[in-house]
């Protein structure tokens, strides 16, 4: 039973240091992004140029589906 207890112990320890290192990371920037957000409109306009010219050829957006005339 006391081995529970340490266990218990151990785990909540590594999942502290887990989350004040994710914590840490945060606020120091690691994970803040400035490259795509400036590019997210460069990709939304070749998504939607790719699905209009398949709709214009007749072609469709979903795998699988074959058009028959």
């Amino acid at each position: 039973m006391s081995v529970i207890f340490v266990l218990i112990i151990i785990s909540m320890t590594v999942a502290g240091s887990f989350l004040a290192l994710f914590v840490w990371a945060s606020k120091s920037g690691q994970f803040d992004d400035t490259v795509t957000p400036s590019m997210r409109m460069l990709f939304d306009d070749k998504k939607k140029k790719v699905e209009k010219s398949n709709d214009q050829a007749g072609g469709s957006s979903q795998s699988g589906q074959v058009k028959s005339d």
